[in-house]
């Protein structure tokens, strides 16, 4: 017999258009990330659980970005900015941009 899942509260923007389902375009829902980080979200966030501190609300858009690919210079080291752009293709490789929904999370807006 399996133990029940643990419900956890994530808190975002009320602005912050809903989940979609698996599989489908992502809209920017910030769901995933701050759920809990991608392997290169551990490493900016410097965690393995919880929101992914790279997850950056664009109120303009109504939607969260991964900051990793939005403005990679800001987690990089001053010396190390140049590789900015190789950070952001490798920040698109993790979170499968373009793949579509990947988080097997139920949500419910409050």
């Amino acid at each position: 017999m399996t133990a029940p899942r643990a419900h956890r509260v994530i808190l975002l923007q009320p602005e912050a258009p809903g989940k979609p389902a698996y599989g489908a375009p992502c809209n920017g829902c910030g769901v995933c990330c701050a759920h809990e980080p991608c392997p290169l979200g551990m490493v900016a966030s410097l965690r393995l659980h919880g929101a992914c501190a790279a997850l950056v609300w664009r109120a303009d858009e109504a939607v969260y970005r991964c900051g990793l690919i939005a403005e990679p210079e800001r987690w990089l080291p001053r010396p190390l900015r140049r590789a900015a752009p190789l950070l952001a293709r490798l920040a698109r490789r993790y979170i499968a941009a373009g793949q579509g929904c990947d988080a097997h999370l139920d949500t419910e807006k409050g």
